[in-house]
């Protein structure tokens, strides 16, 4: 659903001219390719870095006190589960709401006891913001508070949205980066994921996630799924990773050619929450006119996709402003818009045929970019007209492209059979929203190399319950590692699912705590579900005070409530951890 080239070319120049280990057990063989590998810039193997080895290491002595202050028999480090909280997307709900999650359980002396977090899409958004401050786990006051904070004037954010326009591989994962981390984080985060990497262990070792855009449509599933540490950026299945300071560095047939910075915190929170990147998520909004058998093809949504990028835009750059003027004038532009993409053209599309139903959608994709360049020039003179000018001329030719994730490939000619050729035949790849795969980051967590023992998995996607469940289910069967049984039986609950439920984990299979947000205990029947789930929808107008405290409060009360639940099976993570201990130890 590519725009044509001419067309994409001659809008582009109109545009230009009107607007300017596991550790011990891995064996010999392991660490000897381990060794070997240290000294390339690539590392092959399914085993941890010694990076994360160390901050594990360290952070299960953190785990342990945890654990004994709470009552749960654990007697060395050795002992300690391997517990991870593996937050859902979901965009700015799922932000709010782990923040709520991990609040409650700071309260409820539960946080110490995580040896990971893992987040997809929206919940990296918050996590992005967690870490920025190097003892969150112990101040949850102060990151729930940042919510609520004064945000980000729209000329820091501008700011920076110019300088990155000046690189190699400006898109609009930076235009989404800049706009949720200054609109909805309120926070612009310029360090770099790697300079975590010398941190001491006081808060669980993070885990962020994506997919890479072009193996994800055509690829295989090894060649999916994407994880990001401090020490570790690669390829979960294949086992193929570059230290994160690189991600985005000139390499060729795995050989470093050129270090490029690596890209900070925002353009990161644009990669990893990028939902919008994907063409299906134009359906989100179709006018009525349009939403009929035969009237939505390749052309309406292309023009359904300019209208979308262009509404999120608008509303994003609402929450970084405060000038009322200002705020009437994108009102007027939003309507603007609304009125265009609502106006009824069934009967005209009705007589057409295939070729001139495309040409009729792109000259009103044409008339939606020419409405903004009006407004911008009807604005009278002053600061919000200059930044409005600055924001069009940048983001309008990448709308156009649909450009998204741009990155450098570290695997560009590598020669190695297992890694898929989609992967190593292009000089770049394109990072985008992990959720569009599965909305947990499971993948990342599945099998010996994190050898996780208790799941606690809180729900916050818009999708239909369990299907984050299901969805891994069926991932780890094609890459062949242990999951709990789903049952049939507990499927007919999703119109209406209770808050919590355990599926227990048999030998390897890890445990898994699921706690949908919106459930039993907060909605009476299964229409105020539904309805709760529309009221929360992912894509809207960035959230106002009453939303996100809603949104928070649900989240720390489903914690609460199952407080003890939590603690049964915490305690049972580390029986069945010690009775791994026990099992691998040799025979006296």
């Amino acid at each position: 659903m590519q725009t044509s080239r001419s067309f994409l070319a001659s809008v582009i120049c109109f545009w230009l001219v009107i607007s300017g280990a596991r550790t011990s057990a891995v064996g010999n063989m392991e660490m000897e390719r381990d060794a070997a590998a240290s000294e390339k810039p690539i590392r092959q193997s399914q085993s941890l870095c010694a990076g994360e080895q160390e901050y594990v290491h360290k952070r299960k002595q953190v785990v342990l006190e945890s654990l004994n202050s709470l009552r749960i028999n654990c007697t060395t480090t050795d002992s300690v589960p391997h517990i991870a909280l593996l937050a859902s997307g979901g965009g700015q709900r799922a932000a709010v709401a782990l923040m709520g999650s991990l609040y409650q359980m700071e309260q409820d002396r539960l946080l110490d006891t995580l040896l990971y977090l893992g987040g997809v899409s929206g919940s990296t958004w918050s996590m992005s913001s967690l870490y920025s401050d190097p003892q969150w786990s112990a101040n949850m006051d102060r990151a729930v508070s940042r919510l609520s904070g004064p945000g980000v004037e729209l000329e820091e954010a501008l700011a920076w949205l110019t300088e990155r326009s000046q690189e190699e591989h400006f898109s609009l994962t930076d235009v989404w980066g800049v706009m949720t981390s200054a609109g909805i984080m309120k926070q612009m985060d310029l360090r770099r994921l790697s300079d975590e990497a010398s941190r001491n262990a006081t808060n669980p070792y993070p885990i962020y996630t994506a997919i890479e855009k072009h193996c994800f449509s055509d690829g295989p599933i090894e060649g999916k799924w994407f994880e990001v540490s401090p020490h570790e950026a690669g390829f979960t299945e294949l086992g193929v990773f570059v230290e994160t300071s690189l991600l985005g560095s000139r390499f060729e047939s795995g050989e470093l050619l050129e270090k490029k910075p690596e890209m900070d915190m925002v353009k990161l929170q644009g990669v990893l929450g990028c939902a919008l990147a994907h063409e299906e998520t134009v359906r989100e909004f179709v006018p009525p006119w349009l939403n009929v058998p035969g009237h939505i093809d390749g052309a309406a949504e292309e023009y359904l996709r300019v209208f979308n990028a262009l509404d999120k835009l608008i509303a994003l750059t609402r929450s970084t402003i405060k000038d009322p003027p200002a705020l009437s004038d994108l009102d007027k532009l939003q309507k603007v818009l609304e009125d265009k993409v609502n106006h009824n053209e069934s009967a005209l599309l009705e007589s057409k045929s295939s070729e001139e139903r495309k040409s009729l959608f792109q000259q009103w994709s044409l008339e939606l970019l020419m409405a903004v360049e009006t407004w911008s020039q009807s604005l009278e003179d002053g600061p919000f007209k200059t930044h409005v000018s600055v924001l069009t001329k940048q983001i309008i030719p990448l709308i156009l492209k649909w450009e998204w994730g741009t990155t450098r490939n570290f695997l560009y000619q590598y020669q190695d059979s297992t890694v898929p050729l989609c992967l190593r035949s292009e000089e770049r790849f394109h990072l985008v929203d992990a959720g569009l795969l599965i909305n947990v980051a499971y993948p990342s967590f599945l099998g010996d190399k994190r050898d996780i023992d208790l799941i606690i998995a809180p729900e916050y996607s818009a999708g239909n319950i369990f299907e984050t469940l299901t969805l891994a289910r069926d991932y780890a069967a094609k890459v062949k590692k242990p999951f709990p049984e789903i049952g049939d039986k507990i499927l007919e609950e999703r119109e209406w699912p209770n808050d919590c439920y355990v599926f227990e984990g048999k030998e390897k299979e890890p445990t898994i705590i699921y706690m949908p947000l919106f459930n039993r205990q907060n909605c009476q029947d299964a229409e105020e579900f539904k309805a709760k789930m529309e009221e929360f929808s992912t894509f809207q107008r960035p959230f106002n005070q009453e939303k996100i405290e809603f949104v928070l409060e649900t989240a720390k009360t489903n914690m609460k409530k199952n407080k003890e639940t939590l603690l049964r099976e915490i305690n049972k993570a580390a029986l069945r951890r010690q009775n791994k201990v026990a099992s691998a130890a040799p025979d006296r």
